[in-house]
């Protein structure tokens, strides 16, 4: 098989069933595209108590400088029920000009196209005067801790270095050249407890309703808003995502009652100033706020969630500058540079070298029948072609 195919390098990995933590035979897979070009490549075992090992793929061509690397993962989402799929999700059959299998889009049709660029790359070009790596987790759509944070230490441990990463995540909303990603809003979770006193319901002077706290409590963290935004980012916004009083006697006044939330914020904050507003609001509620008259403030307990996501907006004109010229040349769209979305691996990225991100449509993923478009995929190419062209001149002359 030549790698040059973006269809065909597809066809090959949606075949492999790597349903997180499965590597599913997706890094073999890789491994017999890479070698070919003159890549070495690595296999790495990322291992966690109480969590499942997985195994990730380092590969570099090259020695020199710059260094470009290409993120992704080969991890997918369950299909869920196999029978609700038009084509099977993991037979990457082709119909109606599109190919159907999980992981299409999110992401192994970005590798696929990567692998291609690079590939007629070498054929047109000879290897790039620098040096091109994938580095490629089998651990986003699961945990996150056993994937590209470990697997960047890891090869920074072994003295990697790079300048600039291109993550191929779906980025676009609607049609290739629509979006590329600059950064990440930030994201923290919690969980807060509202403690009162059970009770019958008959008789309120006896009893204190949890319920009665976790409501202005939850209220006071979403309203006022935390911020109007920045001209990068949308203003920061907090969701109080479930809420539980575990009480299945309608005549009993509940003792406790909780509630979670979920806030994605903007670089007005970081993960520890937010924490503090979030405290803030939640005192001046809980002492604003008895439970029933003349009682003492409302007691809660708040939990916050491990390993909160860290706000980052890269502004590297170099690696922004390359990507959106080459999409537009492609395509003719002058992409929107945008920070919206949730969180991805560049969160772990950006801490080693300024990173972007830009793939396929994403409208299909993690749903039933996820497919992509046959022409996305060689335009992909392309892009992905034109990009290397434009970013090793413009590193190497910078």
């Amino acid at each position: 098989m030549s790698a040059v195919d973006p269809i065909a390098n597809l066809q090959a990995l949606i075949r492999c069933p790597s349903v997180t933590p499965a590597e599913g035979g997706a890094l073999s897979a890789l491994e017999a595209m890479l070698t070919p070009l003159g890549f070495t490549v690595e296999r790495m075992i990322a291992t966690e108590s109480g969590l499942p090992d997985v195994e990730n793929l380092y590969a570099r061509l090259g020695t020199g400088e710059p260094h470009l690397m290409f993120a992704g993962h080969t991890d997918v989402v369950p299909p869920g029920d196999e029978s609700a799929w038009s084509h099977p999700p993991f037979a990457a059959e082709i119909a109606d000009g599109e190919m159907f299998g999980r992981g299409a889009v999110d992401m192994k049709g970005g590798i696929a196209c990567f692998i291609a660029a690079v590939a007629r790359h070498i054929e047109e070009h000879g290897a790039p005067k620098g040096s091109i790596s994938f580095l490629i987790t089998g651990d986003e759509e699961g945990p996150s801790v056993n994937g590209t944070e470990k697997l960047l230490k890891w090869a920074a441990e072994k003295g990697e270095r790079w300048d600039a990463c291109l993550v191929g995540e779906p980025t676009n909303p609607d049609v290739l050249g629509d979006m590329i990603k600059i950064g990440r809003r930030g994201s923290v979770s919690g969980k807060v407890t509202v403690f009162g006193v059970q009770g019958h319901a008959a008789y309120p002077h006896l009893a204190d309703n949890a319920v009665r706290g976790l409501l202005p409590l939850s209220a006071a963290l979403m309203d006022p808003p935390f911020d109007a935004g920045t001209p990068e980012f949308p203003a920061s916004n907090l969701e109080v995502t479930t809420v539980d009083v575990g009480n299945p006697a309608t005549n009993v006044v509940p003792a406790k009652a909780t509630f979670a939330f979920n806030i994605r914020f903007n670089d007005t904050w970081t993960a520890e100033t937010v924490k503090a507003e979030i405290l803030r609001r939640l005192d001046k509620a809980a002492a604003d706020q008895t439970l029933r008259p003349d009682r003492k403030p409302t007691a809660y307990e708040l939990v916050w969630a491990e390993r909160p996501s860290h706000v980052f907006l890269t502004r590297n004109n170099a690696l922004i500058g390359s990507l959106s010229s080459a999409v537009e040349a492609v395509t003719g769209k002058q992409p929107k540079l945008s920070t919206t979305g949730g969180t991805s691996d560049a969160r772990f990225i950006k801490d080693y070298c300024p990173v972007v991100e830009f793939g396929l449509v994403g409208q299909t993923m993690h749903m039933v029948d996820e497919r992509v478009a046959l022409a996305d995929l060689e335009t992909l190419t392309q892009i992905y072609g034109t990009f290397l062209s434009r970013w090793f001149g413009d590193a190497i002359l910078s």
